[in-house]
């Protein structure tokens, strides 16, 4: 098993095609119990490094809906990954532990997990000052955490927090 490392790469083009791709595979797989489906993450806020994974934000009725979406989603290669601590969603990932192309988070349509995620990736993609920030943020966390992609993740809450606080006000 590879330990994950947290590598950026530059804004890629491909990657709103490569979103694009996998969506009709998962709607093709899953597509009767899907409310919506977007592409967030860094991948998906033009001109802005990220790590090269696509994340995808699928919006189910209910979290407990999961379990029979896990064979549909296995035959077009995503592996569901049970984490006891993610409460108000569900992930799966394709490709090998710690190398995967793309990440999917599931969970309720509309709900206060949809909502912030969506919020976050439209005030980066419309404030590109705060982008940038995000950037720089980025940047030097994955210079300090290369080998540590938790606590990489974990450093950039504050800053996803006090942006999802200003959506909140606006």
């Amino acid at each position: 098993m590879t330990k994950p490392i947290v590598n950026l790469e530059k804004y890629n083009p491909d990657w709103p095609k490569q979103y694009e791709y996998e969506k009709k595979r998962i709607l093709d797989a899953v597509g009767d119990n899907v409310l919506g489906i977007e592409h967030i993450g860094s991948t998906s806020i033009n001109g802005l490094e990220a790590k090269p994974i696509i994340d995808i934000l699928l919006g189910v009725h209910k979290l407990d809906e999961v379990p029979r979406l896990i064979r549909p989603l296995s035959e077009v290669n995503y592996e569901y990954v049970p984490k006891l601590e993610l409460k108000d969603r569900r992930f799966f990932r394709k490709g090998l532990w710690g190398q995967g192309t793309c990440h999917l988070h599931i969970v309720e349509y509309n709900s206060n997990e949809w909502m912030d995620k969506l919020q976050f990736r439209d005030y980066l993609r419309t404030h590109p000052e705060a982008a940038v920030e995000y950037a720089s943020l980025k940047k030097e966390l994955a210079t300090k955490y290369k080998y540590d992609r938790p606590t990489y993740t974990q450093k950039k809450e504050p800053f996803i927090h006090r942006i999802l606080q200003k959506t909140k006000k606006e």
